[in-house]
């Protein structure tokens, strides 16, 4: 009975999202190691502007759930090549880390990105610092921006996982208690669920994304407990963000329900600037419009007072006046995409 309960659960989709593939090759070599407090190492990839390129500054950025530093390999060569120095660690749970596979508490992941953009700040004194994360990555950023504004002087949210138990259906609170409660350690595999639902319009990214052997296989009720439990705290942390933000996300998200992010908007500080893509998914920055996304974001870092190129802040501003529920997902599958009624959004068509 659990097992089918937790089935019918989009929390389910979330770990196994990328159906029926086994792991196969050895775990690749990072380009260097970030060694926390506690003696921990978190794997991390590195792009550097070429030689003679403008220094603008270092981007520390956070991958989503059962995603790896590899979740940046489109986009960072772009960001490396507009000055940035850009370090992508995995983060504990995930990737080449020793505990792959565990979820270590919301806690320390926001106290590892902590702690990393503080090596940062040591090693590239003097240069601005933009921390920067996607989904789940991108709710440890959001607590950490509400915790300690000045860790980084920018921060970029794209598609942040806000979708905390208030935005969820009952039978879906409920099935997840139960499930955390009785068998925390139950793994959940590709086979066991067949859903439609797409994190991104890039076939060949997806599939690049199946195929990585950092990618995590399967996920246990306890991580997914863990990832709730975070969402919660993002979602809570919203009204604290700092002004130096920039929140992205996509109309076709159908990983994180629209009215959890609409919630979340709503409870927006003045001064946080939000950018919505009305061709975007959830993977933003590996969608086939993402050079839309990376204009959006180093044209923001260049000045956060000017209009977005892409006119996706005007999108946000009409979007959300049309859509600023706080109430809970009508459902539990985010198929495609919800607006409280099941449907696909038509607006601006």
């Amino acid at each position: 009975m659990i097992r089918r309960l937790v089935v019918v659960s989009t929390l389910a989709a979330l770990a196994v999202l990328l159906a029926g593939v086994s792991q196969a090759a050895a775990l690749p070599a990072p380009d260097l190691v970030f060694t926390m407090k506690d003696g921990f190492g978190l794997p991390a990839r590195v792009w550097r502007p070429p030689a003679g390129a403008a220094v603008r500054g270092v981007i520390l950025a956070l991958h989503g759930f059962t995603d790896s530093r590899d979740a940046w390999e489109l986009p960072a060569p772009g960001f490396a090549a507009a000055g940035y120095t850009v370090f992508a660690p995995d983060q504990r749970g995930f990737g080449g880390t020793a505990d792959r596979g565990a979820w270590v508490g919301q806690d320390v992941l926001v106290d590892d990105a902590a702690e990393v953009a503080a090596q940062l700040r040591a090693r590239f004194p003097g240069q601005r610092l933009v921390l920067m994360g996607e989904s789940m990555g991108g709710a440890v950023a959001l607590c950490l921006a509400a915790r300690a504004p000045a860790t980084a002087d920018a921060y970029v949210l794209l598609a942040p996982a806000v979708w905390g138990r208030a935005q969820m259906a009952l039978y879906v609170r409920g099935a997840l208690w139960a499930a955390d409660r009785v068998a925390p350690g139950y793994k959940l595999f590709g086979d066991e669920v067949q859903l439609d639902i797409a994190a991104s319009d890039n076939r060949d990214a997806l599939i690049r994304l199946a195929k990585d052997p950092l990618t995590l296989r399967g996920s246990t009720i306890a991580m997914l407990n863990g990832l709730v439990n975070l969402m919660d705290a993002a979602q809570a942390a919203t009204p604290d963000l700092p002004p130096h933000t920039l929140v992205l996300a996509g109309r076709l998200d159908q990983i994180v329900p629209v009215a959890a992010t609409a919630a979340a908007w709503a409870k927006l500080p003045p001064g946080v600037r939000r950018g919505f893509y009305l061709n975007g998914y959830h993977m933003l920055l590996r969608d086939r419009d993402r050079a839309l996304v990376e204009s959006d974001i180093l044209d923001w870092l260049d000045d956060p007072d000017r209009w977005l190129p892409s006119g996706a802040d005007v999108n946000a501003s009409a979007w959300l006046s049309d859509h600023g529920w706080s109430g809970a997902v009508a459902g539990a599958l985010p198929a495609k995409v919800l607006d409280g009624a099941g449907e696909r959004p038509t607006w601006p068509y």
